[in-house]
């Protein structure tokens, strides 16, 4: 069975990693994410991962510190969960690059589009790290960015719903799920989805992007293959 997407861009948050901790690394969690990464390389689709550091850092939201610094702070922990994602991957038999926006040549490559494209082409899965390597931007917004300049097919969005509802479906039993929207509606009605500023980053280079369940690693895999699982979000 051919894969439907030839190369993807994944987005796992640092939450993800943690598993019921909440916090650090949860290995028994990392490593059924990355058996899921590894059945799409096999598969033949070039993979490509953005992670977020939230299950090491959440200094934005204490308002205790200067905001540049303490983005920066979470942008080293995206780079520690990109070297343990590839730590985890190269014992499942993967071949691995790590790339950083800040410069740490001593751990991992510095990001550099073409090589990145590149080593997908060989067959390599890359985590890039440290988001777009900017204060006051999110690694949903480097995970928009990556995935139009690398020209993923679609971007992936591993979350811990389903899908994209009109309202928080942990807080209300009525909330609808979308199987289909817009960038626009997500921008317009405030869904909550992703910060605006990735959203419209998406709206405006066409690409696609499906929301779904990372409670089930599997779910990655099924949704390369073309799986109807969570929501589909495209700008026609």
């Amino acid at each position: 069975m051919e894969p439907k997407y030839k190369r993807i861009l994944l987005k796992v948050s640092g939450e993800a990693l943690a598993g019921d901790k909440k916090t650090g690394l949860n290995y028994d969690v990392i490593s059924e994410i990355c058996k899921s990464v590894k059945k799409c390389s096999d598969a033949g689709t070039e993979v490509a991962i953005v992670v977020g550091g939230g299950n090491f850092w959440r200094g934005r939201s204490s308002g205790a510190m200067d905001r540049t610094r303490a983005d920066h702070i979470g942008m080293l922990a995206t780079a520690m969960n990109a070297l343990a994602l590839a730590d985890v991957l190269e014992s499942l038999g993967c071949t691995v690059r790590v790339q950083t926006a800040i410069t740490m040549q001593a751990v991992a490559e510095p990001y550099i589009r073409n090589r990145a494209v590149r080593h997908l082409e060989k067959g390599r899965i890359v985590i890039f790290g440290c988001g777009t390597g900017n204060p006051f931007f999110s690694t949903d917004t480097a995970a928009s960015l990556r995935a139009v300049e690398i020209e993923a097919d679609i971007f992936l969005k591993a979350t811990l719903v389903d899908g994209v509802y009109d309202k928080d479906p942990h807080k209300y039993d009525d909330a609808k799920k979308y199987d289909k929207l817009t960038f626009s509606q997500v921008i317009g009605e405030d869904l909550g989805v992703m910060d605006s500023t990735a959203a419209a980053m998406c709206r405006d280079n066409k690409m696609k992007m499906l929301v779904f369940d990372l409670s089930r690693p599997d779910n990655i895999y099924d949704a390369v293959m073309g799986e109807n699982v969570g929501t589909v979000v495209y700008e026609d």
